[in-house]
């Protein structure tokens, strides 16, 4: 049976800088001293210089809105349907510039487009826009993976795999889009606040096929940790999507990866994995990664790396770590990917680095 092979990646974020500003507009939701505190601390150890958002920031000396356009402002933060306007308005553009890095060649020859997304949803969507802006073919097998959360590219690629083993000929354009910066709450709930701190805006597109170059796609595992439904949450409110980021979960993703880990890696050891491509879903969620497998320290510099200039743009995120991996061109090199979300649940992926094309 014929492997399959992620032969390209590209990436795109949106033009606008926020991490600074919405740190600064958060501390404003905060009114008891003790919660202003744990967040400046946590904002100064969170390891994260950039974030970027489709929402440009407010001009300076404006305090009572985050934005320009004023769409978060103190005491009228949007309705969910203004949040999926926004949506509906900007993540076809952001994954049209994502796809756009893709050497396609005949985007006619494209027979399956998978797109990803957990922050917005519309129809016809984002799959029909690709469809007509780059060409391809009218009768391409669509799929939407939906809500599925931080993992959900991984769950992609996974279904992307099934298909090129069954057809050889099979060309999947695979596109992960995530406007998370749409979702901000106005709370004074600490763990619902510290989202201003890790969530940006991202896209990332890949082309899989049988051609073998990039990188192979071997082996895929989930492991789901029993009594954690709680620590990840996301659901539709009527002031966009609520998400719950409880402080359990990087011991929950210890505590999942010491459990599962012979599985997840075939049974290998550690020392034989030369690339670790793991979600930063936040410095917390490394470290606890780290301890739990004992990793040395430089295993996980490409996560940090993104992490420092995008923050977590669920799940286009662990796309960008693969992306900056097969740009070192790391020919023969064994990986594993993962990302954890709502389950609570570790979605992993071997993958052997085949070289350049």
């Amino acid at each position: 049976m014929h492997s399959a092979y992620v032969n390209q990646i590209a990436t795109a974020v949106p033009p606008h800088d926020v991490h600074r500003t919405f740190l600064s507009f958060a501390d404003k939701l905060l009114h008891d001293r003790r919660g202003h505190i744990v967040f400046r601390r946590m904002a100064e150890r969170g390891q994260i210089d950039h974030r970027w958002s489709c929402l440009r920031p407010a001009s300076a000396g404006r305090n009572d809105a985050v934005d320009d356009e004023g769409f978060y402002t103190l005491g009228h933060f949007p309705s969910t349907a203004a949040r999926m306007r926004r949506y509906e308005q900007d993540a076809p553009q952001l994954a049209a510039e994502a796809v756009a890095g893709l050497d396609l060649g005949d985007p006619a020859r494209v027979t399956h487009l998978i797109v990803i997304s957990c922050t917005g949803l519309s129809a016809p969507g984002i799959d029909f826009d690709l469809v007509e802006r780059f060409g391809l073919n009218p009768s391409v097998e669509r799929t939407m993976i939906g809500f599925m959360g931080c993992y959900a590219a991984i769950n992609g690629l996974k279904l992307a795999r099934h298909i090129v083993r069954s057809d050889p000929e099979a060309r999947v354009l695979m596109v992960s889009v995530e406007l998370c910066t749409l979702h901000l709450q106005e709370t004074q709930d600490l763990e619902q606040v510290l989202t201003f701190m890790i969530f940006g805006d991202g896209c990332a597109a890949a082309l899989i096929t049988s051609e073998p170059h990039g990188l192979e796609l071997e082996r895929f595992h989930a492991i789901l940790s029993p009594g954690t439904a709680a620590h990840i949450t996301w659901n539709i409110g009527d002031v966009g999507f609520d998400m719950v980021l409880s402080g359990q979960v990087p011991g929950g993703i210890g505590k999942t990866l010491q459990i599962g880990s012979g599985r997840m890696l075939d049974h290998r050891p550690t020392s034989s994995i030369d690339l670790w491509a793991v979600h930063p879903g936040g410095r917390s969620v490394l470290d606890a990664v780290e301890t739990a497998l004992d990793l040395p320290e430089a295993a996980l510099a490409s996560s940090r790396d993104v992490l420092r200039r995008y923050g977590n743009m669920s799940s286009a995120t662990v796309l960008f770590v693969l992306a900056e991996m097969m740009r070192a061109n790391p020919a023969g090199k064994t990986g594993c990917a993962m990302a954890f979300g709502p389950g609570l649940v570790a979605e992993t992926m071997l993958f052997r680095a085949a070289g350049a094309a």
